[in-house]
């Protein structure tokens, strides 16, 4: 999936307005001065207003990047890119990256 690569501090939410947080930044490459994110990071989300059960199976509280770049990689990591896709848990929602550099951009 081509496309620009996400930075460690982009604005990623979770699909019910939860702030998505790296936990492992890529120091390997930097993207302005930031490092870059892995697909092996995950994320943790806070702030979602999904609600909890019985009413739905909510609130977000991690993700997971599921497919990166596919010819670039960091330490045998695929990078994120800006069409990554995710999964949260416990709800199965994708995370959104709203807002990435435009700089860089990878296959």
């Amino acid at each position: 999936m081509p496309g620009p690569l996400v930075q460690f501090g982009a604005q990623v939410m979770c699909s019910h307005g939860g702030q998505a947080t790296a936990t492992a930044p890529n120091p390997r490459v930097t993207l302005g001065g930031a490092p870059s994110l892995t697909i092996a990071a995950p994320m943790v989300i806070a702030g979602c207003a999904f609600p909890p059960p019985p009413a739905a199976n909510g609130p977000c509280v991690t993700g997971q990047w599921l497919i990166g770049t596919t010819r670039v990689t960091s330490n045998g990591q695929p990078l994120v890119v800006q069409s990554s896709a995710s999964l949260c848990a416990p709800t199965g929602t994708p995370m959104l990256i709203i807002a990435a550099q435009l700089r860089v951009t990878a296959i």
